[in-house]
């Protein structure tokens, strides 16, 4: 018997992550398999798992045979088609990074949303061209499949225009230019997670840290999100695995006027060149910084480490006070001594480790006495996306 399934299809510039779920009652979607493909167009791996865990296949590929994201939409839709469970693909959604100031909802992918995106690619250049592929391989090699358009700025459009704005003159922001904050599928997932695993803090002041290679902060107040670290790019707040994180604008009026430097060079050394691993010198992947005793991976670990707990400080001001805080992603999710170090310098937030929590992930890491709580939460950006797909479907059910 065949299972009506949703396909969810997060594209990176290098990687293609899906997964599909099984809805056998349009109401609460069950995870059937996840995979990626990674390192297009140099050594791709297709490798996927079940909801297990177990590995269904692993297979590598000459970098020619799957060269970008169309090759690697054929090869999954291939590899699809003779999965054991038979999945009826029924419609697929996208995590989109980037809807601008308009496209605040999940919506159906039509020629006009696509018209809008391309027009939105040049406030997200390296990230939103990957999305876009995804989609237009899907319309290509599947062009019955309904496709849903997920955005990861739509959790944080209900900011006020005090923290959405920056002091420019009012016609950049008429223009786009806004702080619109990013990851807000994972923090959505977060939100909706925090009253099954910690109903206490569910209502109050949460800080969530998504810290993983891209890494950013979300202040909640009551599930709604208030403030965050990223702003007009993936660029602002923490530092990442090759992001700068928050840099002076000035910095980038010097590398121009003073250094000769083109705009495709400065977008290059932001994105690419700098974060932990231009403060390292060899790697940006925490993993290897902190198994290093080179002097530079001391210094990018430390100052990740410092520009963490400065933003919990911040948002804390701005939420006026603080409740609790919630790691996740990556780097929130595996790594103790990442978290300890954060916490450690936080005590005076009333936070107090419970070390043996930490080291075993949690989910509540600081001691029952602990005036401010900290958790360890996985989060479920896909997971999120077929919830979005699901309840745009009976939406759309229900027009007349």
């Amino acid at each position: 018997m065949e299972t009506t399934s949703l396909l969810v299809v997060n594209a990176g510039s290098s990687s293609l992550k899906f997964s599909v779920f099984a809805v056998p009652d349009l109401q609460n979607p069950q995870l059937l398999v996840n995979g990626q493909i990674e390192r297009i167009g140099t050594s791709p791996r297709l490798i996927t798992h079940d909801a297990a865990g177990a590995v269904l296949i692993d297979r590598s590929y000459a970098a020619t045979d799957i060269r970008g994201h169309d090759d690697a939409i054929q090869a999954v839709a291939g590899w699809l088609g003779t999965f054991g469970e038979r999945a009826q693909l029924t419609a697929a959604g996208h995590r989109v990074v980037h809807g601008g100031p308009d496209l605040t909802v999940p919506v159906m992918v039509d020629d006009a949303v696509l018209a809008r995106l391309e027009q939105l690619v040049k406030l997200m250049p390296l990230h939103l061209p990957a999305n876009l592929a995804a989609i237009r391989a899907l319309r290509k090699h599947v062009p019955n499949l309904p496709q849903v358009a997920c955005f990861d700025t739509s959790f944080h459009r209900l900011h006020t225009g005090i923290v959405d704005r920056f002091a420019l003159p009012g016609t950049f922001y008429e223009e786009g230019v806004r702080r619109y904050g990013f990851h807000g599928l994972s923090y959505e997932y977060i939100a909706r997670r925090l009253p099954e695993v910690a109903p206490e803090i569910a209502h109050g002041r949460v800080i969530v840290a998504h810290l993983g290679s891209g890494a950013s902060m979300c202040a909640l107040r009551d599930g709604q999100s208030v403030d965050s670290t990223m702003a007009f790019s993936a660029l602002d707040g923490l530092p990442m695995n090759t992001r700068s994180g928050a840099l002076d604008p000035g910095v980038v009026i010097y590398l121009v006027r003073d250094k000769g430097m083109s705009v495709d060079d400065v977008e290059s050394l932001l994105y690419r060149q700098s974060g932990l691993h231009g403060l390292s010198g060899f790697s940006g992947d925490m993993r290897d910084l902190l198994a290093s005793d080179k002097p530079n991976a001391k210094l990018a670990v430390d100052y990740f480490v410092f520009h963490g707990r400065r933003q919990i400080g911040a948002l804390s001001a701005v939420l006026e006070g603080l409740d609790a805080i919630v790691f996740t992603a990556g780097i929130g999710e595996h790594s103790p001594e990442i978290r300890e170090r954060i916490c450690d310098g936080l005590s005076w937030l009333g936070i107090a480790l419970d070390r043996i929590a930490n080291r075993d992930g949690g989910p509540r890491i600081t001691k029952s006495d602990a005036r401010v709580s900290a958790w360890v939460i996985p989060t479920n950006e896909e997971l999120v996306i077929a919830w979005h797909m699901l309840a745009l479907g009976r939406r759309r059910s229900l027009e007349p």
